[in-house]
């Protein structure tokens, strides 16, 4: 049976649900619930396309860009899968909401506040104090481990963390991080979600009331974003095969590979045939 609801971690189901001018009021919400200190009455999006100061910089091309009535700036990124420099990507991409805050003339380097927002389908880093966290919040500190500067801000959002049964929803960000996490599965909304911003996600999100361009466009981005989890589990899997390998011709015992790779027997022994 086809889903009911979009795939929010598809490039489409996101950004029709929280990056379209008529799903302004559910980003709003959204992003109260993560930065309440940014005191979002209304917000104004801005184009998500960063050049350098020449042609030859790299592009930043963000999912959501959007501004407070104070200046402040708010990015959110949604990603799908782990990548190299992760961390790195995104301090360059913090970078362009504060450059371009640069006035012509007589200016005192006054800057308005950046938050960036990370929805993240993976653990950014296995081995860190982090990795158990569903929000992951880093800001600059000085060695007294003090705030040293409060207008930078990353949020991290670490989704496979997130399993809260519907009925040990306490918060709303609770309740939106349910509904991210299981959007694809409702087959009707369940009653914790009814009030008004909610019943406009669901209506938002239900493929249905999509025209007919959208539901391909949807199909395509649905296919992209099932393809890239082939290729992540693919390559995590050969990766694993090979590890195995490699400790079967050292001369590990099967054993041994099977509590270490997680590979079963039969799997072991296949690969044993196989050298």
């Amino acid at each position: 049976m086809k889903a009911r609801y979009v795939n929010p971690f598809t490039d489409f189901g996101f950004k029709k649900i929280f990056g379209e001018e008529a799903s302004k009021p559910l980003l709003i919400d959204f992003l109260t619930c993560i930065i309440p200190e940014a005191n979002i009455v209304d917000l104004t999006f801005k184009p998500k396309d960063k050049l350098g100061h020449n042609t030859d910089n790299r592009k930043a091309v963000y999912d959501i860009y959007c501004e407070n009535i104070n200046g402040e700036k708010i990015i959110v990124e949604l990603q799908k899968a782990k990548q190299r420099y992760f961390k790195d990507r995104t301090i360059y991409y913090s970078t362009f909401p504060i450059q371009e805050q640069a006035e012509r003339g007589e200016w005192h380097f006054e800057l308005k506040a950046v938050f960036c927002i990370g929805i993240l389908d993976f653990i950014i880093e296995e081995d860190f104090q982090s990795k158990n966290d569903v929000i992951h919040t880093a800001q600059l500190k000085d060695k007294y481990n003090q705030i040293f500067y409060n207008k930078l801000k990353y949020v991290y959002l670490q989704m496979p963390n997130f399993n809260n049964a519907e009925s040990e929803l306490e918060t709303r960000l609770d309740k939106w991080l349910y509904f991210i996490k299981h959007l694809e599965d409702f087959e009707t909304i369940p009653e914790i979600f009814k009030d008004k911003i909610f019943i406009q996600a669901f209506e938002t999100a239900e493929i249905a009331n999509y025209t007919l361009e959208e539901r391909d466009d949807y199909e395509q981005s649905l296919k992209y974003f099932r393809d890239n989890i082939n290729t992540v589990n693919s390559a995590f899997e050969d990766g694993v095969y090979k590890v195995a390998k490699n400790l079967l011709n050292e001369g590990f015992a099967v054993e041994f590979v099977e509590k270490v790779t997680g590979l079963t027997k039969e799997e072991i022994e296949r690969l044993k045939i196989q050298n």
